[in-house]
């Protein structure tokens, strides 16, 4: 079943590339008390994740944080070092954005959200949204119904949605 707004993410662990190397994220940690974005895509390096889905957030962050959001994450089913290699490629690590590698795709699959496209080698990959969580629970919750495009689920629709 898919999670939707009102409910509670899943308390799933991701992957971040750190200074001292690969350090498991506890979401539940990340999220409780706070107000973050997670927007999550197919994968790093690929088509319209590099070209608009990033872009985006990095051109929105302090508009987030201006609304009172504490941290904006990018979640791909990848491991922690080509998400670590993507956001220093992209500049999103640079621009603040936290990236997190589910490498087991545990977390997609817990959210309902994954796909497999053989044609084009994705293999349990994450559709393409944007949501805001506050203390643990979606508010806001934008998913593309195509995950080659990037319209609603990008920064400036989110934004438009807080």
């Amino acid at each position: 079943m898919a999670i939707s707004v009102g409910d509670t993410l899943p308390d799933a662990s991701l992957v971040h590339l750190g200074a001292d190397g690969p350090a498991e994220v506890k979401l539940s940690e990340k999220t409780a008390g706070r107000k973050v974005v997670i927007f999550a895509l197919p994968g790093a390096y690929t088509g319209t994740c590099s070209t608009a889905h990033v872009p985006s957030f990095i051109r929105t962050i302090d508009q987030f944080k201006a609304k009172g959001v504490d941290e904006v994450m990018c979640v791909s089913v990848n491991d922690p070092f080509v998400m670590g290699a993507w956001g220093d490629a992209t500049g999103a690590t640079a621009a603040g954005i936290t990236m997190l590698g589910d490498a087991d795709a545990s977390f997609t699959k817990a959210m309902g959200r994954a796909f497999t496209a053989p044609p084009v080698g994705l293999y349990d990959r994450s559709t393409r949204y944007a949501m805001v969580v506050e203390d643990g629970k979606v508010t806001v919750l934008q998913e593309e119904e195509n995950p080659g495009v990037c319209d609603v689920s990008g920064g400036e629709a989110l934004l438009e949605a807080l």
